[in-house]
């Protein structure tokens, strides 16, 4: 028999048998629950929010022991060596670092936990009291995770703290907490002494010992009047006199969590370790064979909560967590030295985490690497992306079975390659991912993206995708740990008995929901309520809609509507995420004036593809900031935005009549954007300002 009939027949035939009971299933149940007046749910498989998977365990810390006691001698932290580092010169005349980096090193649990032991009774006697706070002011490591777990073995509150913070929020954070110990980076060290005057509270500092640091350290020994000290100084200083541990109540307040402030200064979010337990022990019974034998590429800010309670997650189960960062994840990341392997070429990891803008930039990088291939390998590409897409979407005449392995094996896998080849799922946390990029990744990449929702206030978890849950524009189901509830907004026109799906403001309950806002009692009671059965429900301000089987969908937020002139209603972040489809568009804000009848943009440009169209028609430029500032440039992306909004079926007032090209991109550390890449609309207004008004002049 023809092997593509059986490669063909046989997911047709399974799929026929299973597709009524798959259509059938209920990933969310209606729940009766206390408090505001509203359409609620909860996980299929629970009756009751989930506190805790392991028998025993009800603190960050307890997990953690129990866990280098059970996996002694596997590897958990990864490290990467740094062989050198060298200037390199570009074209244009600028210089570039770029690092030569060597092979993973491994800390085992073990080794891992008697480290921990002994930095914890190093920060006893340097001095740090019990109720003094520590603050992690550092790139993500495998020092950030140690230090943690030692805090917790002492019951020391950590303050989390993005290495990316300006100094205004910076002071406000660590002056705000009352911090008196500083563990930092280099590059952080050198921020606090440039503030040093500012800091109230601050009496030691301990610095993770890497290349250049010295400068730094003889700086701060000079100006300020702190300790300071090495990593290593306080680690050998615990080893030689081990203090005692006391470990903390599940009450007791484990991270103040600081935001990355997307309006005003931050605020202090206080995660108790009930908090951040309940939404680890919930993500176990979500995704599937999470064990030892899983690899984790540890990238995104450990000051995020989704980085922070994914890690707890692997240590939980025994995996190896590998470290490394967005500059140096692929072979051709910007701060790879060529020949040199990304991270995750180095570490082939089977499990990551990634907010949008990440997985965004990973799919345009794939795009744009085969449509410079050009010729037989883009159609090649292109013929293999849409079998395997009709398949996914449903079609039986899709690429299946034994087609599906031959497009993998002939154009996906060095797609994979990109990634180490080995990635078996994918957690996407932060604002919903697009149909686009989730298909994309899906197919080009092998593996599942399980969208969650969730906030720091709510220690990431909300809800989250099922394994098999296929569907894209979803956020999942709740999570065993979460309630959701949707409430009327009169105001935006959203309400539950709407048609056909209940509609209306988001609401999550449950152990995760966290006790409030640092310092911060009135912006807590607006924001935060208990109900008459000892519920605690955070209202997210976020619009959604409930799907039939009990998966919610992201649909608006309260905070980005604005009314114009002529009363009609613009989402400014649905607009965006409809319009950063357009090829031209690397970042993009839409702003809109409640005294006009339009809206208009401001367009972060891509290079690269501008610079292609510019080169087809013949247009000569100085730099890209000329580029964008030619009439024709302008004009071409204002029809490809045109183009996108007509896609997603925009109203004409929804799309932007004038639009300012940006040549500049929005990083954290330019203050425009956050940490996890979302836009700080405030400060963003304000530095084009003068152009903004322009735009409606």
């Amino acid at each position: 028999m023809n092997p593509y009939f059986i490669g063909f027949a046989i997911p047709f035939l399974a799929s026929l048998l299973f597709t009524k009971r798959k259509g059938e299933k209920k990933r969310g149940v209606p729940v009766d629950v206390g408090g505001e007046p509203g359409y609620a749910i909860r996980n299929h498989k629970f009756e009751r929010p989930v506190e805790t998977h392991w028998e025993g365990v009800s603190t960050l810390a307890e997990l953690f022991e129990q866990s280098c006691e059970q996996y002694v001698y596997m590897p958990l932290l990864g490290t990467r060596k740094l062989i050198s580092r060298e200037m390199e010169a570009a074209r244009d005349g600028r210089s570039f670092e770029k690092l030569h980096l060597g092979q993973y090193e491994w800390k085992s649990y073990a080794d891992a936990f008697k480290t921990v032991c002994n930095f914890s009774s190093g920060l006893v006697r340097i001095g740090h009291l019990r109720d003094e706070r520590v603050a992690i002011f550092a790139d993500t490591r495998a020092e950030w995770q140690i230090a943690l777990q030692a805090c917790f073995r002492q019951s020391i509150t950590v303050v989390t703290i993005y290495s990316s913070l300006g100094e205004g929020a910076l002071c406000h954070s660590l002056n705000e907490t009352e911090v008196t110990t500083v563990i930092c980076g280099r590059k952080e060290l050198k921020k606090l002494v440039d503030i040093s005057g500012q800091l109230d509270t601050v009496k030691h500092v301990i610095y993770v010992n890497e290349e250049g640091v010295s400068s730094e350290v003889s700086l701060a020994q000079k100006c300020t009047s702190w300790r300071v000290e090495s990593f290593e100084e306080v680690e050998r200083l615990g080893l030689e006199t081990p203090v005692e541990a006391k470990l903390p109540l599940p009450s007791d307040t484990a991270v103040i969590m600081y935001t990355s402030g997307s309006t005003g200064m931050p605020k202090g979010v206080m995660m108790s370790h009930r908090n951040v337990l309940a939404v680890v022990s919930a993500v176990m019974t979500i995704v599937p064979a999470l064990g030892k034998k899983d690899v984790y590429l540890a990238y995104l800010p450990l000051a995020h909560i989704l980085e922070l309670a994914a890690e707890t997650v692997m240590s939980a189960v025994g995996a190896s967590i590998g470290y490394g960062s967005p500059l140096t994840l692929t072979d051709t990341s910007n701060k790879i030295k060529k020949g040199t392997q990304g991270d995750a070429s180095a570490l082939k990891p089977t499990l990551m985490t990634a907010v949008p803008a990440i997985l965004d930039r990973v799919r345009d990088g794939v795009r744009k690497n085969v449509d410079a291939k050009g010729g037989a390998a883009k159609k090649l590409f292109d013929i293999a992306y849409s079998r395997r897409l009709a398949a996914i979407n449903g079609s039986w005449f899709g690429a299946w079975g034994l087609e599906k392995h031959l497009w993998d094996m002939l154009v996906f896998q060095k797609v994979r390659a990109i990634l180490g080849g080995r990635i078996r799922f994918i957690l996407s946390g932060g604002a919903p991912l697009s149909g686009d990029t989730q298909r994309f990744i899906n197919i080009c990449l092998g593996a599942p993206i399980g969208q969650g929702y969730g906030l720091t206030e709510t220690c990431a978890g909300g809800t989250f995708s099922e394994y098999d849950d296929n569907s894209v524009g979803r956020v999942g189901a709740p999570l065993p740990c979460s309630y959701i509830k949707l409430i009327d907004w009169a105001e935006g026109g959203y309400l539950t008995n709407d048609s056909p799906m209940p509609r209306g403001e988001i609401v999550i309950g449950g152990p995760n929901v966290t006790k409030g806002y640092f310092k911060n009692e009135a912006k807590t009671n607006e924001v935060y309520k208990d109900d008459e059965r000892g519920m605690r429900w955070f209202y997210s301000g976020d619009i959604g809609r409930l799907h039939p089987d009990g998966c919610l969908e992201i649909i608006d937020r309260k905070k980005d509507i604005v009314k114009l002139q002529h009363g009609e209603y613009v989402s400014l972040g649905k607009v965006e995420a409809a319009l950063s489809v357009c090829p031209y568009v690397d970042n993009i804000m839409i702003h809109a004036d409640p005294f006009h009848n339009y809206c208009v943009a401001l367009v972060v440009v891509a290079h690269s593809e501008l610079k292609s169209w510019a080169s087809q028609q013949g247009i000569t430029y100085s730099d890209v900031s000329d580029l964008c500032e030619k009439q024709e440039t302008v004009k071409e992306v204002l029809q490809c935005l045109a183009k996108a909004a007509k896609q997603a079926r925009l109203e004409k007032f929804e799309i932007p009549a004038k639009v300012k090209l940006v040549p500049e991109p929005w990083t954290p550390e330019s203050g425009l954007v956050t940490a996890a890449l979302k836009l700080k609309r405030e400060a963003i207004k304000k530095a084009y300002e003068d152009d903004l008004a322009a735009l409606y002049s």
